[in-house]
């Protein structure tokens, strides 16, 4: 435990210095450039990385791949297509990179030789392809599409997509749940495994079922691999018969060569991610062990090849794994884990041990690790330093950066690094959250208070520079302290944590959030307490509601793509496993949970101006929960506004509609706190 209990509260760990500057904008904020899909080439001379710009004028992002030399330190784009590239991926041989790239069809897989810098495209399937995976002979490779699955051709699947465009008559009929996922509808296709050759365009389907492979959803990035000698495959599936309600995605193995697929999981909850370790005896991947729980924590499972057995390595690890790779040799894999605010590095030995901390106190990711096992790479952010490229030997604990993209943002940007607290919340259970100040922060003056909430509820806010929802350093930038808590429910503090907020939304939870507001205002004599607001995005839009429903603390009140009423939600939601899990079964079986729970049970309460705001293609929390919830606070009378958005789902995404976004729910912060 890295905090320090004193009395009923926490003590700050540090105090942040001001770093001189200009307050940070939103063009500050979206105009520098962003790296990510780090990855080491196999002589562990070369990285391969994404760099994505934002051009604010004309409304676009482009994202091209670069490479990074190892021996002198150089960075330089690599390729240059009007379209883009993303996912660079290193051919065994070292000699070929593949990414994706988009055209006429759709991404397509293209390559580049590294003595010709030249790219040219390998595949011509008019349904697109992604997700690449190399063979060992660095010929052939694995990539995914989506396709009619009783297309027997891929001159049927264009007839067939052509046929679609072309008619008058738009509408589709269904049979079958799910009819459309987070912000789409769906089209009669699955998405399919096949394997390409460098040599041709031609591809041929390896899962010609009526399934998806890799899953709509828990399959893990990547949800397949290639066996070391080439000869074997492994990807997820969910074979149940109604993948609305069923997160139970399976591992299978089928020669490469065409066959059955055989099943080696057959764990009632979530299995994905798989890995081949580099003798070929084992494939790792993670297991999440409950039915129907998305939010499981996630294990390491080695399953042995030849002896068809499995051993969990992360069994006493209180914690949900993430990434992982393996050492060069085998002996070890790392991985990523939440961990109270942050995402470390892990190891632990494949013939069995404890895992071993290697890196803390940032946010990690994008592991690769160099062919000596010597040197760890990855990108690593703070609460005031944007992603960027490191190494880190961990023998000799030397980290070091490796790219600086961000470096002027930082320079010219006047941002205090966030402040972790802790306090107790309910039951005694200690609550973590961080606090980020106004620039020119001065503690003898009073200021407004921004909470914001997150969404999940099975997940947490990281003390990183982060993006989810809000940028903290850009809503204290207002002049607000802005305040983060990661009350029960939330990912990186143990299973028992990460459980206890299914099936009482709105119970502990929120009383965690009070809890922590209390123990702020009791310590600080800068909070003013007349004027303090809460934003909150998805799970973090319901407590929102739920607050305007319970409590006046709050002057003002920002509810984005928000829960209203759970019966309506689960009638128009997609992924019914979901508030199946959360609140104990369907609406017909444990109808009261859901009427308890939802907002809409205590409109007659509702007194807090509040901002709604929503998007038409928000599948997951439907448009009409935001209608809802703004028609309720009008007929209450209650002071409100509807920010509407025809043309995005379940997260603002477009920059211009970003920056409305930002300008709207500052324009009415500003409204009630100044």
């Amino acid at each position: 435990m890295k905090y320090v209990l004193v009395g009923i509260g926490v003590l700050l760990l540090w105090v942040g210095v001001a770093v001189a500057g200009h307050r940070i904008t939103f063009d500050d904020l979206y105009g520098f450039d962003r790296v990510g899909d780090v990855r080491l080439s196999p002589d562990g001379e070369t990285l391969a990385f994404t760099l994505t710009h934002n051009d604010l004028e004309k409304n676009t992002r482009i994202t091209h791949i670069h490479l990074l030399s190892l021996d002198d330190g150089v960075a330089r784009r690599w390729t240059r297509r009007e379209a883009g590239e993303f996912a660079p991926r290193w051919a065994p041989d070292g000699r070929t990179l593949a990414f994706a790239s988009a055209g006429e069809n759709g991404a397509q897989v293209w390559m580049t030789q590294l003595d010709k810098e030249k790219a040219r495209p390998v595949t011509d399937i008019s349904t697109g392809a992604g997700s690449i995976v190399w063979f060992p002979d660095s010929r052939r490779f694995l990539f995914a599409s989506s396709v009619y699955p009783d297309c027997p051709d891929d001159d049927c699947n264009r007839e067939r997509d052509s046929l679609a465009r072309h008619n008058p008559v738009k509408a589709r009929l269904y049979e079958h749940l799910l009819f459309r996922h987070y912000s789409s509808w769906a089209d009669g296709k699955r998405k399919h495994l096949f394997i390409g050759d460098t040599g041709s365009t031609a591809a041929v389907d390896v899962t010609p079922w009526d399934y998806e492979v890799p899953p709509i959803a828990g399959g893990g990035h990547p949800a397949f691999a290639v066996s070391l000698d080439g000869e074997e495959i492994c990807f997820a599936m969910n074979t149940d018969s109604v993948v609305a309600v069923s997160y139970n995605n399976d591992l299978f193995v089928m020669p490469t060569d065409g066959g059955e697929p055989t099943r080696i999981t057959t764990n009632p909850g979530n299995d994905g991610r798989p890995v081949y370790s580099p003798d070929g005896l084992y494939i790792a991947y993670h297991e999440m062990a409950r039915a129907g729980y998305e939010s499981d924590q996630r294990d390491i499972i080695l399953y042995n090849r030849e002896e068809q057995t499995r051993r969990n390595l992360t069994a006493d690890f209180d914690r949900s794994v993430g990434e992982m790779i393996f050492s060069p040799e085998g002996k070890y894999i790392y991985f990523t884990a939440v961990d109270m605010g942050y995402i470390g590095i892990y190891r632990v030995a494949v013939k069995g041990s404890k895992p071993e901390e290697i890196l803390a106190e940032a946010v990690y990711g994008d592991l690769s690790i160099s062919p000596d096992g010597r040197t760890l790479y990855f990108t690593r952010s703070t609460s005031t330093q944007p992603g960027e490229i490191y190494s880190y030997q961990p023998k000799k604990k030397e980290l070091k950066r490796l790219t600086y993209y961000t470096q002027q943002l930082t320079e010219q940007v006047e941002m205090r690094p966030s402040e972790e607290f802790w306090f107790y919340g309910v039951d005694s259970l200690p609550i973590q959250g961080f606090l980020t100040y106004p620039p020119d922060f001065d503690p003898g003056k009073k200021y407004p208070l921004v909470l914001l909430i997150h969404g999940g509820p099975q997940w947490c806010w990281l003390n990183d520079f982060n993006f989810y929802g809000w940028n903290t350093h850009l809503v204290a930038a207002q002049g607000y302290v802005t305040v983060q808590i990661n009350p029960r429910g939330s990912r990186g503090y143990g299973r028992e944590f990460c459980d206890a907020v299914s099936r009482d939304w709105g119970g502990k939870d929120y009383e965690d959030l009070m809890r922590g507001l209390d123990y702020l205002i009791s310590r600080f004599d800068y909070i003013d307490t007349t004027r303090m607001a809460a934003l909150g995005r998805s799970y973090g839009g319901f407590m929102v509601n739920w607050i305007c429903g319970h409590t006046d603390r709050f002057k003002c009140l920002t509810s984005v793509d928000g829960l209203f009423d759970h019966i309506s939600d689960y009638y128009s939601t997609e992924e019914l496993w979901f508030p199946e899990w959360e609140f104990a079964g369907t609406p017909w079986t444990n109808r009261e949970l859901y009427i308890e729970r939802s907002p809409e049970r205590y409109v007659e309460n509702f007194k807090t101006p509040t901002l709604v705001v929503h998007g038409q293609k928000d599948y997951r929390v439907d448009l009409s929960q935001g209608l809802m919830m703004f028609t309720a606070l009008q007929r209450q009378g209650v002071p409100s506004q509807l920010l509407y958005f025809p043309d995005e789902g379940h997260m603002v995404r477009k920059l211009a509609n970003l920056r409305y976004f930002y300008n709207v729910q500052f324009d009415w912060l500003a409204k009630y706190l100044k």
